[in-house]
Order: structure tokens, then sequence, then C-alpha cells
């Protein structure tokens, strides 16, 4: 019996490879983002379960909600269990978290600042069968302890996502996706999300997402109007005020709100 002829063999073969030149696929589940200009630049077309995410940024908090509500939302209804948040600079919203489709009661925040701490956290979470996903601050981490925790992500196919400052860029990193987010310099209301690191070509230019989502922009608007009316009644505002003038309003005028995004609309 002779031997396939070379065209062929090669054809068969190249069935099965990756070519540098293309965006690879998925090899195991993802979820996706919720941002489709994202999603259309992800193996898969969305955050790789079972792997680490990488995101820098240069404040610790900046984007991260924004970027991962939607996803996080997804993966507390599959697997019905918490988000385990690791170090968290600030105390998460509750209520603007819950607005946009993360309850409250779906988060466990662990509070350390002890570097190994912070590590062991983040480990003994990932073997957890309920959690549903892991968000770690670990500025200090080295690569060894990256690479636990991605093996651990791997064994029982958790979303990691782990925050460290930009300032790592062109350190080795274990993670399967990197991403570096900053506000845009000549349009303050959108995310530069660069794809640093990715199973595909590199992306010439960034991924731009709307700094806030349609549902908190209306609320905070509505927020806004609300209380200008309130001032109002109250004689604080002019009925002419314009967007220029400054008033100083007394706190009692809107202690009391009913929610945490008008506290939120009285300091924007």
């Amino acid at each position: 019996m002779g031997l396939p002829f070379l065209d062929s063999f090669s054809a068969a073969a190249g069935r099965g490879v990756w070519h540098a030149d293309e965006l690879g696929l998925a090899d195991a589940q993802v979820v996706a983002t919720g941002h489709a200009a994202l999603d259309a630049q992800l193996p898969g077309g969305g955050w790789p379960v079972g792997a680490m995410t990488e995101l820098l940024q240069a404040a610790p908090e900046a984007h991260v909600w924004r970027l991962l509500l939607p996803a996080l939302g997804q993966a507390v209804q599959a697997r019905g269990g918490p988000v385990v948040l690791v170090g968290a600079p600030y105390e998460p919203c509750g209520p603007s978290l819950a607005a946009q489709g993360l309850p409250v009661e779906a988060l466990m925040w662990v509070r350390s600042e002890a570097p190994a701490a912070r590590l062991w956290a983040c480990e003994q979470a990932l073997r957890c069968a309920d959690i549903a996903a892991v968000v770690a601050w670990l500025p200090q981490a080295r690569v060894g302890e990256l690479r636990r925790l991605q093996l651990a992500a791997a064994q029982h196919e958790v979303l990691l996502f782990v925050c460290r400052p930009e300032s790592v860029a062109l350190s080795a990193s274990p993670a399967r996706l990197r991403i570096r987010a900053g506000r845009c310099e000549v349009d303050a209301s959108q995310i530069e999300l660069h794809i640093l690191k990715r199973r595909g070509p590199p992306l010439a230019t960034p991924v731009m997402l709307p700094a806030r989502n349609e549902r908190v922009t209306a609320l905070l608007a509505a927020a806004r109007l609300r209380r200008k009316l309130r001032l109002q009644q109250l004689g604080t505002v002019p009925a002419g005020d314009s967007a220029t003038s400054a008033t100083v309003v007394r706190i009692d005028a809107w202690k009391g709100g009913p929610d945490a995004l008008d506290r939120l609309a009285v300091v924007a």
C-alpha cells in the first residue's frame, strides 16, 4: 500500500492546527462577557472557564465591575454559588451591583492585607465546588504563585480573575488571557481595553467600551432629576438652574434617600 500524497496529508493535518495569525478557538467552556465588541476578540467569544484572566489597571478598582458584572451574574445563575472577592480594595456597593444583575447575597468578601493570606484564600476558594467565580486583587503575586492558582482553576473549572497593577504588563504570566484596562484620554466616557495576551494575533487597536452601562446611566440621570426636583421644592435650587451653576446643599436635604444611587448622584 502506497503512502498518502503529501498534499492530502498536509490538508488533513492542517484542520487540527491553530495558526498564529488566526483567532484561536476555545479549548474549554467560556462565559460571554456581556460586551459584544470584546467577545468578538476573545477565543470562543467570552471569558475562559477553568483558566486565569488577568486584568491590569492603574487603579485596582477602576473598571473591574464594569467589565465583569455581566459574566459574574451569569456564573451565579449557572452554578448557584457565590462570587468570592479576595482583597477587594473597597466594600462593594450592594444596591448598585444588584441593579446590574448581581445580588449582594451572592458575594463573599475576604478581607486581608497580607499577600500570603490572600493567595491562600484564593486557592481554597477555587477548590470549593459551589463557588461561581473568584475575583482576587494580588498586586504582589509572583509567577510561581499565579501558576498554582491557574492549575487550581483548571482542575475545578472555575472562573478566575486576578487584578494586578499595569506596571507588570511586560512581566511573564501564566494567565490564559491578559487585558490592560484604562480610561480613554480622548473620550472620558469610554474605556480602552488592550488585549496583551490571547490565543490569536496581536490586537493593533484597543477595544472600546462605554464606561457605564445603559441601565446605570439611566438610573443616575433619573436620580439627578429627582434630586433637582426635590431641591426646587425646598427652594434650594432656582427653577432656571443651569448645569454650570454651583449650589451648597444641606446634608439633611437628601439624607435618607431611597437608594445608594441617589447618594452617588449628589456627589456626582
